[in-house]
């Protein structure tokens, strides 16, 4: 027998959190998230998603042991602003039962029935900065720290519920030695003398600060286009700065001012925490942040994060500089693999920016989507 049970407690929330240490135990592949991050981001005294956002979390049992977990959620930004009546989940994890996956996502069915909404789709986080899909290919291949990994019956799971494919997204790789500067190296000098345009590098976290708020700017500009685009604000820029810039190696930011110096490009990498988050298996202490900071100086594997241009400098050239300044940084770093996060297939843009660079597509991932009855 299946029961389910709302997380109300925090040991509720730490069981929700811990579960999927229990369920990808021994994987060369799944990356484990920090412990104390993930409660906090429930934390709705910490995390100011909940001004504009709610989520129920709930945790699944048979025989009192815990064998699934979603989190249903609600972006009142998309559904009152936007007017997408899309009720989320995430945080989606699961045993092999398809019962069990089916009981978890009727909760959030009631939910959405509740609050009037006309259909579901997940895993998804709160916005665009969060993780997002269900794995469908490369599940052989280690994750990172911005994606969910999950096992190969999830995607069966949803197919054989009747949910359709929402979103689709690929996630890319290429050797560093690969990548040859001859094709944006001297058209970006040529750029940067056309429209008056300079590169920033940073050496310390600190420097960067003053230009974040400018960065998201950028950022949603750049992104509302698309189709999973959800405004960010911001006390939820604030919230990002104070959780992500820690793990920058600001050697890994790229900033293109205009004449100005007003912010119309960037490029964010952060080193591959894979290894170094496995180690630590979710503990910061006593020596999770010293693999951290290891990793953060030594990695030789990148993950592309975040990319944005202004619309009116798009199509001008602009992430040719932004690449070259990268390809110096990693030169001198000896880095020798790029990954890329998940991308949206129908994001034509962004595949255009790589299509030069030899990507070799390793994961496939995709959202999953049911009418609300």
């Amino acid at each position: 027998m299946i029961t389910i049970k709302e997380v109300k407690s925090k040991k509720d929330l730490k069981d929700f959190v811990k579960f999927p240490f229990k369920l990808y135990k021994g994987s060369k592949y799944w990356v484990p998230p920090i412990i104390s991050e993930e409660m906090r981001t429930f934390d709705k005294k910490i995390n100011p998603v909940f001004h504009d956002a709610e989520a129920t979390l709930f945790l699944a049992y048979k025989e009192n042991d815990i064998v699934g977990r979603i989190a249903a959620i609600i972006n009142w930004v998309e559904v009152n602003k936007q007017n997408h009546k899309k009720m989320r989940f995430g945080w989606f994890d699961v045993i092999d039962d398809i019962e069990v996956t089916k009981t978890l996502l009727n909760k959030v069915h009631e939910i959405g029935k509740q609050n009037g909404l006309e259909y579901i789709e997940g895993p998804v986080g709160f916005s665009n900065l969060d993780k997002v899909g269900i794995l469908t290919e490369g599940f052989d291949q280690i994750g990172n720290m911005i994606t969910w990994h999950n096992h190969p019956y999830y995607a069966e799971h949803f197919e054989k519920l009747g949910y359709d494919v929402a979103k689709k997204y690929s996630e890319n790789k290429m050797e560093f030695k690969n990548i040859h500067p001859e094709s944006f190296a001297k058209i970006q000098e040529l750029i940067k003398k056309r429209y008056q345009l300079r590169a920033l590098n940073f050496t310390k976290n600190k420097d960067i600060m003053p230009y974040t708020d400018e960065m998201f700017d950028v950022f949603s500009k750049s992104h509302e286009v698309l189709s999973s685009f959800v405004e960010i604000n911001k006390e939820q820029r604030d919230y990002f700065k104070k959780k992500f810039i820690g793990f920058l190696n600001p050697e890994y930011v790229k900033f293109v001012l205009d004449k100005d110096d007003k912010l119309i490009g960037f490029g964010i990498v952060t080193p591959s925490y894979a290894t170094a988050l496995q180690k630590m298996n979710g503990k910061l202490f006593p020596f999770g942040i010293w693999h951290l900071l290891h990793a953060k100086k030594h990695a030789k594997t990148v993950t592309f994060y975040l990319i944005g241009v202004l619309p009116e400098y798009q199509n001008k050239g602009i992430t040719a500089i932004i690449f070259n300044e990268f390809h110096k940084t990693f030169s001198e770093k000896g880095i020798e693999i790029c990954v890329r996060g998940p991308e949206l297939d129908d994001n034509i843009a962004i595949h255009q920016i790589w299509k030069n660079f030899n990507p070799v597509t390793h994961k496939r991932r995709c959202t999953f989507r049911k009418n609300i009855a």
